[in-house]
């Protein structure tokens, strides 16, 4: 990269994998002709019959050979609209510079293209203030794991990004033909990486637009339906919707036929004796593989979690997560961190500074700018509700990480209220979970809170 992008706003392709297109050819042709895997190899080292083969096995639906191939990108300058936007793609790897330790008085902001100079300087002058009192209330010793929820969705964000073939042509469809389409920004940015995808693995890109032009609709419209909204003012509240009857013996029945072989009606009878359950499960909970614990799943809403909360659930891969598109926020609602409450004259500047933002977005509104601009008029604290679905193994992860005294106060107590409902829910299996110091023993080291008994004592009688 040339040092005058340094600074520059957009995608860049940073690395590719060393064999670039020929592994994926080579999977293409492994499957159906004669030799060993390294003499299909041999035969995959010509560019332009590559291309050829990639372009007849994708089009006959056997896309899985395209993820053999690998892109590094690196997301620089962008506003965190397309990082929240980005990170939603379960089947990528990401490394997001955060906004809990990392100052961002000085990041800068994304500006989108307004139909006039003055609304463009009115916009400007408009988020530089809220960068200016988030560097007031870090000064005065907020820190800057609270203070970040001034900060506006326009920040600009920098991040790392590692995807095979098949998942950046999911990321680049969206981009272009599907929900990001909708935000300049977004589209201007697939347009970029689309380039330079193609430049490096033409054969992998070949005909894209053709086959991305007829895709379906990213969301059902749902027009036809008027419900009220949730103003729910417990900013905690966490809701258990679903999960799998009778958890417990599901996962001990699936766990004895793994790890035994016995038969259907053998598993499921020792399943209700109470010791075997307790026996198994303690077992399971302490292996590094305990794949019966993805035989059950829970599914939760949680209500009123910050946008800046919002990335800390959406890291967890493994899970079906569900969040409102950005243009839906209610600017209205957001989260007070206990440390502003606990200083009246920043409490105060806090609430006006939420109050501006909306009053701010309702007058562009009326102006005519549209939602793809208008969803910039947000704070990082303003909330949505989501609903995730979990397995029972995935939420012993989230609920190892999350319920920690290390974890943000505020996933962290969404994360408690869970594992309390959970409990009620599926008793015998939950009664396992909790940070990494309860299920066996703290990863922290020196950065451990040193109260580990403490809460073994408290999630052991955590009801």
């Amino acid at each position: 990269m040339a040092v005058s992008d340094l600074q520059a706003h957009g995608v860049f392709l940073i690395g590719l994998s060393d064999c670039d297109e020929k592994v994926t050819a080579a999977g293409g042709r492994i499957s159906t002709q004669p030799g060993t895997a390294l003499g299909i190899w041999e035969k995959s080292q010509d560019a332009q019959k590559n291309a050829n083969l990639i372009d007849k096995v994708t089009r006959s639906g056997h896309n899985s050979v395209v993820e053999h191939t690998y892109y590094n990108l690196a997301f620089q300058n962008v506003s965190a609209v397309v990082e929240q936007f980005i990170i939603e793609f379960r089947l990528a790897s990401f490394t997001v510079k955060s906004r809990r330790y990392v100052d961002f008085s000085d990041a800068g902001f994304f500006v989108p293209v307004f139909s006039d100079k003055a609304m463009e300087e009115r916009y400007r002058t408009h988020m530089a203030s809220f960068f200016k009192l988030y560097a007031e209330f870090t000064d005065a010793g907020i820190p800057k794991e609270d203070a970040r929820f001034l900060l506006p969705y326009c920040l600009y964000s920098n991040f790392f990004c590692s995807v095979n073939g098949r998942e950046l042509l999911h990321i680049l469809r969206a981009m272009l033909y599907g929900r990001g389409s909708q935000y300049p920004e977004i589209r201007n940015l697939g347009e970029m990486l689309l380039g330079q995808v193609r430049e490096r693995t033409p054969g992998i890109l070949h005909d894209f637009e053709l086959r991305s032009e007829n895709a379906a609709k990213d969301s059902p419209d749902l027009g036809f339906l008027s419900l009220p909204q949730n103003d729910s003012p417990n900013a905690h509240s966490v809701e258990l919707l679903g999960f799998t009857p009778d958890a417990a013996q599901q996962v001990i029945t699936s766990a004895l036929i793994e790890y035994t072989g016995c038969s259907t009606a053998a598993a499921r009878a020792a399943a209700q004796d109470p010791k075997t359950v307790e026996q198994v499960l303690q077992a399971l909970v302490h292996t590094s593989r305990p794949r019966a614990l993805e035989s059950v799943n829970f599914t939760l809403r949680y209500n009123g979690v910050s946008l800046s909360g919002l990335t800390h659930f959406t890291r967890h891969r493994m899970q079906s997560l569900q969040a409102p598109e950005l243009t839906r926020t209610n600017r209205g609602r957001y989260l007070i961190p206990p440390s502003v409450r606990e200083n009246e004259s920043l409490f105060q500047k806090y609430r006006a500074a939420f109050e501006k933002i909306r009053s701010e977005y309702e007058a562009m509104r009326a102006a005519g700018v549209p939602e793809s601009t208008l969803v910039y008029y947000q704070l990082s604290g303003n909330t949505v509700d989501i609903v995730s679905t979990m397995n029972a193994r995935e939420l012993l992860l989230f609920l190892r990480l999350r319920t920690c005294n290390r974890a943000q106060w505020e996933i962290r107590a969404h994360a408690v209220e869970a594992l309390r409902l959970l409990r009620e829910a599926a008793p015998e299996i939950f009664r396992y979970y909790g940070p990494s110091c309860f299920v066996d023993h703290c990863p922290e080291g020196k950065l451990s809170c040193g109260r580990m008994e403490e809460m073994r004592e408290y999630f052991t009688n955590l009801a």
